[in-house]
């Protein structure tokens, strides 16, 4: 809840006094000064700033940017970038999946339309829950490559939706095989994204952060969900302009979230890591200090 505090300048002359908001003493922002003369009273409000302070509250952890890793922020803007082209060429994808299906088509029927989507999610579900069987326990000591891995599989799957109407016969098989693809995302996407808001997290804000987190996801959504739809639209019927549209976002898609992995500088070691930081000692016979151990696996990473 906010608070307000009221602080005083007294003088024999005149008098000031300044409003300030907010949760924490590190985070408090003034939003009046009111200066009492004996003959007038004046009041300069910023509201602005407070309102513009609410508003980035409902995106960013409480105690932004103190509260959250210095690799947070650049993490952010390219895991969001990356986001909002994933909703940019689900609504490409799914518009030709419907159409694969049947919809708008008066031969097709809605309980083989039924059974096709049926088909689809089983294998989802049941390639989700082998996935978590065999991998699970890798996700998050691994949280950078399955990271990348996941967001590889839901491009595949994406492919495989828009790939087959091209294909009637082999219909199902492509769009079960797709769905078994994003299986392996959604598995793999939450698992890394729970070891990265752990990583995140300075002041035990680990459920602030996801709360936010899932504010911004849900902005992304709407304005990809926006684009697409656009985009959908003055495209149809246009297949070369579909695949140019849809090859050219899934390759930016890629790109960010390569930048995005890149921004990460996780304190934590794995196997790899500490291979890694073992060949260092043997070849020099010194140890690394808490920083710069951690800037010597990111740059033999970098160049390997």
């Amino acid at each position: 809840m906010a608070e307000e505090n009221i602080k005083k300048h007294l003088s024999p002359e005149y008098t000031v006094i300044e409003e300030w908001n907010g949760t924490a003493l590190s985070e408090l922002t003034k939003t009046a000064t009111i200066t009492i003369t004996r003959d007038s009273v004046k009041k300069s409000a910023s509201r602005f700033n407070h309102f513009s302070r609410r508003f980035l509250d409902a995106f960013v952890p409480e105690g932004f940017p103190s509260s959250v890793t210095p690799d947070y922020i650049p993490f952010q803007i390219w895991d969001l970038l990356q986001g909002l082209s994933t909703y940019v060429r689900t609504m490409l994808s799914t518009q030709a999946l419907l159409s694969a299906i049947g919809v708008g088509e008066k031969s097709a029927t809605v309980i083989g339309a039924t059974f096709q989507w049926f088909l689809r999610d089983l294998t989802g579900m049941l390639g989700g829950v082998l996935f978590t069987f065999y991998q699970g326990a890798n996700l998050d000591s691994n949280a950078k490559m399955w990271r990348l891995v996941a967001d590889l599989m839901n491009d595949i799957g994406m492919l495989m939706d828009l790939v087959s109407p091209l294909f009637p016969s082999a219909f199902l098989f492509i769009v079960c095989l797709g769905s078994l693809s994003r299986s392996f995302t959604g598995v793999a996407s939450g698992a890394t994204r729970a070891a990265l808001t752990q990583h995140f997290a300075l002041q035990d804000n680990a459920a602030d952060i996801s709360a936010k987190e899932g504010s911004q996801e849900t902005v992304a959504t709407m304005l990809g969900m926006a684009i697409g739809m656009f985009l959908a639209h003055i495209t149809l019927g246009h297949s070369l302009a579909i695949w140019f549209c849809f090859l050219s976002l899934t390759i930016f898609h890629m790109y960010a979230n390569y930048k995005a992995v890149r921004c990460l500088s996780l304190t934590t070691l794995n196997c790899e890591r500490s291979s890694i930081l073992l060949l260092h000692f043997m070849e020099t016979g010194q140890g690394l200090n808490h920083g710069a151990c951690f800037t010597a696996v990111d740059d033999f990473m970098e160049h390997k």
